[in-house]
Parts: C-alpha cells; structure tokens; sequence
C-alpha cells in the first residue's frame, strides 16, 4: 500500500468538488472561513472552479468537468494535499470519468472527504494502491472554535498522529445555519458503543488489518461494477485481515441489510478481520428491525468483532480513517481507538 507524503508545514492544499460545491449557504461561510484557517496557519490553498459553482444536477457542475477539475490537482506538482468540498449525491458520474491510468503517473498523493466522497475514497485504495482518508470535508474545518475532532483530522492529515480515538459525545442536532454558518459542533448526546464477537455481546473488543470501507449508500452502487476491485485488494492483503468500516447516509435498517447481504455475496467480507459502524443518519426501526440487528443478521455468523455507533459518518465527530493503512483497533463501551501502522 502506498502511503502518499503528509502535508508539510507550508504546503498547499488543493480544494476541488467531485460532488458537491459550496454555493449555498451555510457551506459558503464555513467554506471560506476554512480557506481563511488553512492560509493564516501558514499553508497555501489552490482552489478549483468547481468549489464555486452549482450547476450541476447532484454534484457541483458537469461531471467531465469535475473529473478534469479532480486530475488537474492530482498531477499538479505543486499541490501536497487533496480535500474535497463537500459531499453530495451523484459523484458516482464524475467517478465515470476519471482516468485512473493518468493519476497512476502522477505522485501519490492523499485525497480527503467522506459520505459521496466514498467514490473516490474507496477507489484510490483499491484501484491504485494508494491510501486515502476519510472525513470530514472542508467546510467543517471553518467551523469556530474547532473541534477537539477537527484538530486531530488536521494533525493526522500533517503526519503528527499516529493514534485517533474517538469522543465522549456527539451531535444529533446541528446549531448550523444561514445565521449561524460557523457554529462548532453541538454534542449533547452522550456515546456508548455497542460490541459483538463471536456469540454474542462483549464488553471489550480488538481487531487488526487494512481499513476499507466508507459510506454504505455509495458502496452498493460500486459493488460489481468496473470499479469493484475488492477481490483484488482481499488477494493483497487478506493474509493481514481487512478491518470494514460502514456508515450510512439515506439508507434505514432494511437498505442497509440489503446493501450488506450484496456485499457479503459479492465476496467482499471473505477476509474481514472485523467490523466497525459508524452511527446511522437513518437509523430509526423499520418493521421491528433496528441498525443494530440489520447488520448481524448479514454478519453474526463470521463470529469477527463488531463495533456499532462508533464515531464515523454523518452525525460528528468523527476520527480520519486512513483507507488501505494498517491498523490495530480497540474499544470498550465508552470509547475506541486507532493506532495506525504506516510502515507496512
């Protein structure tokens, strides 16, 4: 697996919208004051056309465009660092055109985001060879103050952290709006993880191997098609075990079992080590089925571990996860932890 450089201190960090832009707010304003952050701690920002525009219909503009927007920044030299706008709905179609031949002839280099992002954040990993990181995109770094969440993603993404762990609370409801654009996030709820292996629930839990996975409702769609390189990647590095990590955005329990039974079908979780789930946007029961339930009834059987409501996905905080680096994983009730290994 290749490890792409940090971002240096000084460095430049390329901002493009694969998916969504940051026209509306309150995306504008955290967006720009995101941009203002990164300048003032004394890093350059190259910005694409993209991040400004909304003409396309689920994502920021056309889809070739966007591609184009994407690659320019991969090969560009002078860029250290990609993080993405924003999330949306349809990066799927700027997925279509990409040219992984191309970025394969350009140095490696990281590229950052989450949720629609998964098209990309999963694919590099899996086609390329080529960790990337899913998290939060930059609007979320324009937030004031940050964040304990935010400055870790900042001190991972320069290569000064090794370990994530998670946090005490989350949110459920956001204070963020067209008033209130770089409101921080509002954690009031207070997190308890939930943990399986084996027969049954356990009070601690531990598991090692490549991090793989992103956003259920996007990983569906690439399951089985030309972008599907998963059999691959199990070849690799099955022998070190493959730890998932899942979230999911529209999908309720009965979208997100069906979308684990593909996955499991498709032979996706042949030499998975482990489980983790971030907490469900939609996760409220279905005909008596909960988040919970909707994931063992796919993958009890497999007897791995199993984290549930770990910090990761749409309802923040969240850790950066390192898509394709080693890992060591721990967890109890209260809380989880990530200590990467980027040697192997």
């Amino acid at each position: 697996m290749i490890i792409p450089d940090f971002l240096p201190k000084g460095g430049t960090i390329g901002v493009t919208a694969p998916s969504f832009g940051c026209v509306s707010e309150p995306y504008a304003s955290a967006f720009g004051n995101a941009l203002r952050v990164f300048q003032t701690s004394g890093y350059r920002v190259k910005t694409t056309p993209d991040c400004f525009m909304d003409d396309g219909t689920g994502i920021s503009t056309d889809p070739e465009e966007c591609a184009r927007e994407f690659m320019s920044l991969y090969a560009d030299s002078g860029v250290d660092f990609i993080l993405s706008a924003g999330g949306g709905e349809l990066m799927c179609e700027t997925l279509g055109n990409i040219d992984f031949e191309r970025i394969a002839q350009a140095k490696p280099k990281f590229f950052a985001g989450y949720s629609d992002n998964t098209n990309l954040t999963f694919t590099l990993p899996t086609i390329l060879d080529t960790a990337s990181i899913y998290c939060p995109c930059a609007p979320s770094f324009g937030m004031e103050p940050w964040h304990d969440s935010i400055r870790q993603d900042m001190e991972l993404f320069c290569g000064e952290r090794m370990t994530v762990s998670g946090f005490p609370t989350y949110e459920t409801q956001s204070l963020k709006s067209e008033e209130n654009p770089l409101a921080p996030y509002n954690c009031t709820e207070k997190k308890i993880l939930t943990l399986y292996e084996g027969s049954g629930k356990r009070r601690s839990v531990t598991m090692e191997g490549r991090l793989l996975g992103g956003c259920l409702d996007i990983l569906t769609i690439l399951c089985g098609t030309k972008y599907d390189r998963v059999a691959e990647f199990n070849r690799r590095y099955g022998s070190e075990g493959i730890v998932w990590f899942l979230e999911a955005c529209d999908l309720n329990p009965l979208a997100i079992r069906r979308s684990l039974w593909q996955m499991r079908k498709a032979g996706w979780f042949e030499a998975a080590s482990g489980f983790i789930f971030g907490r469900p946007l939609n996760g409220a029961e279905v005909m008596g089925l909960g988040a919970h339930e909707a994931a063992l009834g796919v993958i009890r059987k497999s007897g791995k571990p199993v984290i549930f409501d770990a910090d990761l996905g749409h309802l923040p905080p969240a850790v950066p996860l390192v898509t394709g680096a080693f890992a060591q994983v721990s967890a109890d009730t209260d809380n989880f932890c990530i200590r990467y290994d980027f040697d192997r």
